[in-house]
């Protein structure tokens, strides 16, 4: 399992035990999610990094490189890897996704890709 699975389940644990009780087997459940959440962040930090500019220098690539993981992980840990926000057992868990940011992410690249 990964970081991004540990802190799901870490997070499921405190804020949602019941929910997180009726995992049938909770080491699949957040090791895929986590695989997920990978997939999502990777994906998403390309995007938010964008193109190198002209005259950028190793420490300003570094510092957008790192800004745009650390949005993305923010981004992914809030939409994919929350709990439910609440332990109402009627309540049905929708897991969120990042899908249509991503989607509008595209077409941010393709209207650039028209105006360059």
């Amino acid at each position: 399992m990964n970081k991004y699975g540990r802190q799901a389940q870490e997070a499921w644990k405190a804020a949602s035990p019941t929910q997180y009780s009726q995992i049938l087997n909770p080491e699949e459940f957040f090791t895929n999610l986590g695989e997920q959440a990978q997939e999502q962040v990777d994906e998403l930090q390309i995007k938010l990094a964008g193109p190198d500019p002209k005259g950028e220098g190793y420490l300003e690539k570094v510092g957008r490189l790192n800004a745009a993981r650390n949005q993305a992980e923010e981004i992914v840990r809030y939409e994919l890897l929350s709990p439910p926000e609440t332990e109402d057992e009627e309540d049905e868990y929708v897991n969120p996704s990042i899908q249509e940011y991503l989607d509008s992410m595209r077409e941010v690249d393709k209207l650039r890709e028209q105006l360059y």
